[in-house]
C-alpha cells in the first residue's frame, strides 16, 4: 500500500478539524512528501500535549503516542528540540478547550 504524502495528510487532517469547528494551524512546514508530523494539542488553559506517530515492531502498526505533555512552555521546548533534530518536521497546533484532536478516530488512529 502506498503511503500518503505528508502534505496531503496535513491538508486532510486540517479539513476534518474545520468540519467540527476546531481551530488548527500549521506552525512548522516540513517536507511535503515525507516529513514527519507532530500534533500539539493546546487546551488553552496553559497545558498542552504533543503527539507523534510511532511504529510498533510487534504488530507492525503505526499509532499516535504522546511525545510531551505538561505546561505549554515545556511542550514548546520539546518541539523546538525535535525541530532542531529534524528540519523536515511538520507541526500542527490544535486549539480546543475540550481536547478534541481526532487522532483516535478511524482513518487517523492507525
Amino acid at each position: 500500500m502506498d503511503r500518503l504524502t505528508a502534505r496531503f495528510w496535513v491538508d486532510a487532517y486540517l479539513k476534518r478539524l474545520r468540519l467540527i469547528d476546531v481551530p488548527a494551524f500549521v506552525v512548522a512546514r516540513g517536507d511535503a512528501t515525507s516529513g514527519a508530523v507532530i500534533v500539539k494539542m493546546n487546551t488553552l488553559d496553559g497545558q498542552a500535549r504533543a503527539f507523534q506517530r510511532a511504529f510498533d515492531p510487534m504488530s507492525g502498526a503505526r499509532r499516535w503516542v504522546i511525545l510531551a505533555e505538561g505546561a505549554d512552555a515545556e511542550v514548546e521546548q520539546a518541539l523546538d528540540r525535535q525541530r532542531a533534530f529534524d528540519p523536515d518536521l511538520w507541526i500542527i497546533e490544535v486549539e480546543d478547550r475540550q481536547g478534541r484532536h481526532l487522532l483516535d478516530e478511524p482513518g487517523l488512529a492507525e
